[in-house]
């Protein structure tokens, strides 16, 4: 087997994990407050639909407040969103096997995001939030940019 081609088996079989981990987290992890009808004891039907559309309102709120939300609670708004997405950049463009741009990975991982806030909102298992989707569109970037890295390095190593 070729070695680019078990690479790509290999990005993809973490992209895959990835995914998994990441709807996980998003969805039905309770550490971070998803399972709400459960907690509050309300009916599900009750539960208001909670969005943030302002862009910047949350990233501000939570470095202005950061001493009264936490360190975790602030960490995990803020640079978990970016972090979270970081894969997404790297892995997209090993698991397609095709030269994307950065463009091109800011669209995906904007739109990746978009799904995910809004199956949020309509399931009423977290809050649809503008700056979310600003977070995880630049960790999408900022993971694409490693991979433009270390793919550069290794390019330059094999020659």
């Amino acid at each position: 087997m070729a070695a680019s081609k078990r690479h790509r088996g290999w990005a993809v079989f973490l992209f895959v994990c990835y995914l998994v981990l990441l709807l996980y987290f998003l969805f039905f992890s309770e550490g971070f407050g998803r399972i709400q009808a459960q907690h509050t004891g309300y009916q599900y039907d009750r539960i208001p639909f909670r969005y943030n559309l302002t862009p910047f309102k949350e990233i501000t709120r939570f470095i202005r407040y950061r001493h009264v939300v936490g360190f975790h609670a602030f960490f995990v708004n803020v640079f978990g969103n970016i972090i979270a997405f970081m894969p997404m950049g790297f892995f997209l463009p090993a698991v397609t096997g095709k030269k994307l741009n950065g463009m091109q990975i800011l669209v995906l991982s904007f739109l990746f995001s978009l799904s995910v806030e809004t199956v949020q909102l309509l399931t009423k298992l977290g809050c649809f939030d503008v700056d979310d989707l600003i977070l995880n569109t630049l960790g999408g970037i900022l993971g694409y940019l490693i991979y433009r890295v270390l793919h550069g390095l290794w390019m330059r190593k094999q020659n």
